[in-house]
This record gives structure tokens, sequence and C-alpha cells, in this order.
């Protein structure tokens, strides 16, 4: 029960009647740890799941090759016929095929998916 009561403490400030009786409080190291639990939540919560979803999305952008099926962010599914640095041709069956920007591609699809879907 002591121990509850003093990380509760520590947590929560008590408060007293009588100014005069009030122990000294050491806000300061709470208020640093607060703080670097803070960072620390944000860095796992918010931080670190961004970078490894930008890094995931930059090495699908560039391992995409000639015939990777694939997946645009507008929902289109199609066939890589070319690929440049910066935009892809998708054929999205034997006689349409647009051009689209790299970055507008959001997956990769096993191959034959294309086969089963239609």
């Amino acid at each position: 029960m002591a121990i509850i009561d003093s990380l509760l403490n520590a947590v929560i400030t008590p408060a007293y009647a009588d100014a005069a009786a009030a122990p000294q409080q050491g806000g300061g190291m709470s208020l640093m740890l607060m703080f670097a639990v803070f960072v620390l939540f944000m860095y796992f919560m918010i931080w670190r799941p961004q970078s490894k979803r930008a890094k995931e999305q930059r090495n699908l952008l560039n391992s995409l090759t000639k015939g990777d099926e694939v997946i645009t962010a507008g929902g289109i599914l199609g066939k890589i016929t070319k690929v440049t640095d910066q935009y892809v041709v998708i054929a999205l069956n034997d006689t349409v095929e647009i051009t689209m920007q790299k970055g507008s591609i959001v997956g990769a699809l096993p191959k034959g998916t294309l086969k089963s879907a239609t």
C-alpha cells in the first residue's frame, strides 16, 4: 500500500489545508520525468511507425520493374510496362495504358492477381 501511495504522490501532488504544514515540493524532477515519458510516447507511437512506413514505401518504389502487378492510390490495378525515374506506364488491359507518377503506387500485388480479378 505504501508503494502505491508513493507512486501516486509522484504523479498527483497531494493537497494540504495548511500551507505551513505542506512539505517541500521537488517539482523539477517530476516535471522532467513527465517530459521524458511524453517524448518516449511520441517517439514510439508517432515518429518510429511513420518512419518505418516511409522506408517501406521508398523500398517498394525503388524495386518496381517491368511486369510487376501494382495497385495505385486511386484503386487502379495494372501491370507495369515501362519504368522511368519518376513515372511508370501501367497497362490496364491489352489496349489501355496510362502514365502515372511512381509515388501514386501504394502496393505491389502477387503475380497472377490480375488474371484472377477479371
